[in-house]
């Protein structure tokens, strides 16, 4: 019989767009399919318990698309070098094809399991798939990488990206091969089972992600430049799950986006452009990853290695419950813990909160965040903490300290998602909403009262967050 090939799958959960694939489909060799559930190589971050609850169900989702095909989803736990030697070893594999990935540990194994593949004997296959362009290939006029989003971003609109590549319609059926129960890795809570709001939510898998840019194309492209940074409104895409574990590709998305744009519905050049930005700024943050390396743990600026955090449990306890008596704030963590999602806008308010008002390390953040979200990546959380707390590349400054109040009557006017994810709020009266603790006890609900008080107080926050970040030298301005 023809020697297999084994693809290996990672963040790349989709049957179209999926070079590693298509390549091994053109072979007309049987084709295993393999996902490894890797905890014990070194390095690799484990995945937060959000994450670990849609790779779950994505997983799923990609068995049942293979099977349609001819194919299956084969899984094993274990050392990435350890699970392939042992698979190819079982069916006599004779070449390994995967998509390439851009953390630094990542990397490392993956450099570590081709050379022991190929001291075997086994042929190894790798592709880019995961962006527009690869990050290597992007750099300034002289030479070096990009540390800023402008000009990255103009240069990366230069660059035509390849066409999407077709899904395989039939795959050579696949060798026997031993596999776990995707139940047997225990990524899904039960006690408690504290998934219901995530279930409620999302819908994970290739053909959930393509129905929602046709959604989002149909319903939310046009508007989107105005709507987007509104958490009350229904204005963002949600795709970004679906990137994060490769459910769709950038490249896919791009080419939907264009093709709306030429031939129908009529978005606004305005709309499009401020959303392939937003593609535009996960390129730059997998750029900065694949060239700084641990990015959730080390500042980007080394001057922050010296700044005076605050160890403060109770307010970071507050802050994670949604319990800091900042509306806007506390509807973002809430919304949090529900969803396993938060609205971008809102993301930077109650991330600011936190490193700003509170003092509060941003690693502790990216690490409550990196467990939360259903789309915590590797390369978009602790970059855009990074941003927030002006130790990264491309950062927002010190001296830039959202008021939450502010924020909450420019972007939210009416309360109305304040009301959604604080009910004890939803009867006050517009004016009051952004600032409880201000109304008149004639104006405040029972509801109301039962909220808590600030923990801090916003004008005392600014002042003592702009003392500590003096000593880098900036000067003062609120944003």
């Amino acid at each position: 019989m023809t020697a297999p090939v084994i693809v290996w799958f990672r963040d790349d959960l989709r049957l179209a767009d999926h070079p590693a694939l298509a390549a091994a489909a053109a072979d007309g060799r049987p084709v295993l399919c393999v996902f490894i559930h890797d905890e014990q190589s070194a390095g690799l971050r484990r995945l937060g318990g959000a994450a670990r609850w849609w790779l779950a169900q994505s997983l799923r989702a990609l068995d049942r698309d293979l099977r349609k095909g001819g194919g299956r989803l084969d899984l094993r736990a274990g050392a990435a070098v350890d699970v392939l030697l042992a698979i190819a070893a079982e069916t006599g594999a004779g070449a390994v094809h995967w998509n390439q990935r851009h953390d630094l540990a990542g990397r490392a194994v993956d450099t570590d399991v081709e050379q022991r593949l190929a001291a075997r004997g086994i042929e190894v296959r790798t592709f880019p798939a995961r962006l527009l362009h690869e990050p290597d290939r992007l750099r300034t006029k002289s030479g070096v990488p990009f540390s800023v989003f402008t000009p990255f971003w103009r240069r990366l609109r230069e660059l035509a990206p390849p066409a999407p590549l077709p899904a395989p319609t039939r795959l050579a059926p696949p060798p026997p091969c031993r596999s776990d129960a995707v139940e047997t890795w225990g990524l899904e809570p039960h006690s408690p089972d504290w998934a219901g709001g995530l279930r409620d939510t999302w819908i994970p898998g290739e053909a959930a992600a393509r129905d929602r840019v046709t959604q989002f194309i149909d319903e939310k492209l046009a508007g989107y430049a105005a709507r987007r940074d509104r958490p009350g409104l229904d204005g963002t895409s949600l795709l970004s799950p679906h990137l994060r574990f490769g459910e769709i590709s950038a490249v896919q998305v791009r080419q939907a986006i264009v093709l709306a744009s030429e031939h129908m519905r009529s978005p606004s050049p305005a709309d499009t452009d401020k959303f392939m930005s937003e593609i535009g700024w996960r390129e730059f943050c997998h750029h900065l990853l694949y060239h700084h390396g641990h990015l959730h743990r080390h500042n980007m600026k080394a001057r922050f290695d010296a700044f005076p955090w605050r160890d403060d449990a109770a307010a970071l306890g507050a802050w994670e419950q949604g319990r800091t008596g900042y509306p806007l704030v506390d509807a973002g963590m809430r919304q949090l813990w529900a969803t396993g999602w938060m609205h971008n806008r809102v993301r930077m308010v109650t991330a600011s909160f936190l490193v700003k008002h509170l003092l509060i390390d941003w690693r502790l953040g990216e690490s409550w965040f990196w467990d939360t979200l259903v789309d915590a990546d590797a390369a978009d959380n602790p970059t855009g903490w990074q941003w927030v707390a002006g130790s990264g590349a491309d950062a927002a400054p010190f001296f830039r300290i959202f008021n939450p109040v502010t924020q909450s009557q420019k972007f939210d006017p009416d309360g109305a998602y304040i009301r959604r994810w604080i009910p004890e709020l939803a009867g006050l009266a517009d004016r009051d909403i952004h600032a409880p603790w201000t109304a008149p006890p004639s104006a405040t609900t029972s509801g109301a009262r039962a909220y808590p008080d600030p923990i801090v107080e916003h004008a005392a926050a600014r002042a003592r967050a702009l003392a500590a970040f003096s000593r880098l030298g900036k000067t003062d301005r609120e944003c």
